[in-house]
């Protein structure tokens, strides 16, 4: 562990899926604005779909997502037509606009059965153009996980799961309300590999507790006898002022920093030994993957779904909570069920909120999205070093430090440097300037 990283791990910082930070939406942006914003896509631009399903069996302590338990059939039937009718909503503003990449995350995805989830793609696929859909990815809860999904995603042309293992360990499973044995994890691989899934990722997680570099080397050993195709390694966020469920964790059995930092460095060293190449902050792929080659081309990008290779000019949210990424800025759907649906029932697009982007977000947008994938940015479209001398100056200990260059208008990171890029980031972000939001530790 490099010692001159110590400080600075400390910090928080957001992990910038956008900027500004969905802290810094207003209720500015509704229904009207929103409207107006899509009417205005050209129509030769594609679009991508995010669809957020926001129930879970049983929530587990660990996450911070937006997601409700649901323990009866009824909620999630009422999801799933309510979302229909937020699709129509989409098509009537849109028209029949070409789909190249969707997206289900959650929540738990695969809390819908194989007829509801196909039900909800049919309607999906009747109301917009899917036949260049290129990118088609769902999050996945192992143990939920069986024949009859797996058929039905690979039916839908689904070619990349993400299956949230965590952790490995029994002892870290029990602690953070997430009991799942090695074999429910190989078995939902292999179901999802016989119905012709290739696209496989895993999500692993340190700072977990009672979690040291030894129970990390051994989630990790393990999963890479399954061959995922990549590889996220997120450090656990611990805010129970933001998340109350993580409240049942147990603080004392948490890592301090200095214990982080070695997960996460041990952690890089054993997936690079297994043949993963370490991609921005936190994902790890194979050689051949997608995601490694448009890094190595320097075409990665960062966006609401973490290190993606490309991006449509409008991603559309749909679901509570969910977040769509449009030219003009970001909108933010109503969290909570009913505020979805009672908005939906009045013919509304239910938005809650939002930011609309100015010039001067648009290139720290981008710079520190430079920082994020490629540990350098352009400073020339902000002015030049002579116009970012507070960020020079909040980057001072850094530089000293020798984690941080600054030549020709350019910033670049050291290679140690690369686990606090988010703290680099947040230097260029004079929304953090401007507000208290809390975040999670930078590493």
């Amino acid at each position: 562990m490099d010692p001159r990283l110590h400080a600075y791990a400390e910090r928080q910082a957001p992990r910038y899926t956008s900027y500004p930070t969905a802290p810094h939406f207003s209720a500015a942006v509704n229904d009207d604005v929103v409207t107006s914003w899509l009417t205005a896509l050209p129509a030769s631009d594609s679009i991508s779909l995010y669809i957020h399903v926001p129930y879970c069996h049983q929530l587990c302590w660990y996450c911070g997502c937006n997601t409700f338990a649901a323990r009866r059939a009824e909620p999630v039937l009422d999801y799933v037509t309510t979302l229909l009718l937020e699709l129509d909503l989409v098509r009537t503003v849109l028209g029949r606009r070409r789909v190249v990449e969707i997206h289900w995350g959650g929540g738990t995805p695969n809390i819908l059965d194989a007829a509801q989830f196909q039900r909800i793609f049919e309607h999906v696929r009747a109301s917009f153009d899917t036949s260049a859909l290129a990118h088609h990815a769902i999050e996945l809860d192992p143990r939920y996980v069986d024949a009859a999904n797996a058929q039905a995603y690979a039916a839908a042309g689904v070619n990349r799961v993400s299956l949230g293992i965590q952790d490995l360990n029994d002892r870290v499973q029990q602690a953070i309300g997430r009991v799942q044995p090695l074999s429910i994890v190989q078995r939902a691989v292999e179901a999802l590999r016989a119905a012709g899934i290739a696209g496989i990722n895993f999500d692993l997680m340190y700072g977990l507790p009672h979690q040291h570099v030894a129970e990390i080397q051994h989630s990790i050993d393990v999963s890479v006898t399954m061959r995922p195709n990549r590889i996220a390694l997120f450090g656990y966020a611990h805010v129970p002022w933001f998340k109350k469920r993580q409240r049942l964790i147990p603080e004392a059995a948490l890592p301090g920093t200095e214990l982080r930092l070695q997960q996460a460095e041990a952690a890089r060293i054993k997936l690079e030994e297994h043949g993963y190449v370490a991609i921005g902050l936190d994902h790890f792929a194979l050689p051949d993957d997608e995601l490694a080659q448009a890094a190595k081309a320097g075409r990665l990008r960062r966006s609401f779904q973490g290190y993606v290779v490309e991006q449509s000019p409008a991603l559309v949210g749909l679901g509570p909570s969910a977040i769509s990424t449009l030219p003009q800025g970001y909108a933010q759907n109503h969290p909570e069920p009913g505020a979805w649906t009672a908005a939906i029932a009045q013919g509304r697009l239910p938005i809650a909120r939002g930011h609309a982007l100015s010039e001067d977000d648009r290139i720290r947008r981008r710079l520190i999205e430079s920082i994020m994938c490629d540990f350098e940015g352009d400073l020339r479209p902000l002015g030049g070093v002579p116009a970012c001398s507070a960020e020079i100056v909040a980057l001072a200990p850094m530089i000293r430090d020798g984690l941080v260059t600054v030549n020709d208008n350019r910033i670049s990171l050291a290679e140690a440097a690369r686990p606090i890029c988010r703290v680099v980031g947040a230097a260029f972000d004079t929304y953090a300037a401007r507000a208290q939001a809390r975040h999670s530790k930078a590493v």
